[in-house]
């Protein structure tokens, strides 16, 4: 798997919140989970500055789920994870920080959980396939709407 860490998250978001969540208690079922950050599902506020008066802004709201975790193993492995997910599901932040520790440590079960990161990325890099295909055909070259003969005197 060539994805960076940072980009798990997204990655595993794009396959059903039911399936990470059950895959998710699969392969923690003989682990002991310590939550680190308790699972809270809220809003964010999208911030940014005005261009004129450099002052900051709120544009708007979006939901936030957040979460970390620390994953301790009958044999004494542990291993510590963590996601913010944009949604108003705590119990799905509390599952992907889970496989995050889980893929991060390499704790048994980590090829399914690379598996579905590699799956998602594929996933997410066909949606931006699309959007550039969908882009592109909506592209207006201006330059030609002054090229007309009819701008010309008729007399």
């Amino acid at each position: 798997m060539n994805l960076k860490r940072k980009n798990w998250i997204r990655a595993l978001t794009a396959h059903p919140a039911p399936a990470l969540n059950a895959l998710a208690d699969r392969l923690t079922a003989g682990c002991e989970i310590a939550l680190t950050s308790l699972p809270q599902a809220g809003l964010g506020l999208l911030t940014l500055t005005d261009g004129a008066f450099h002052e900051p802004y709120y544009l708007g709201e979006f939901p936030l789920s957040t979460c970390r975790v620390e994953l301790a193993l009958p044999d004494g492995r542990r291993a510590e994870g963590g996601a913010q997910v944009m949604a108003d599901d705590a119990e799905l932040a509390r599952s992907l920080a889970i496989l995050e520790a889980i893929l991060a440590a390499r704790l048994p079960g980590w090829e399914q959980v690379s598996a579905h990161v590699e799956s998602g990325a594929f996933q997410r890099s066909e949606e931006n396939r699309r959007r550039c295909a969908m882009l592109a055909a909506t592209r207006v070259d201006f330059a030609l709407l002054g090229n007309t003969e009819e701008d010309g005197d008729e007399d």
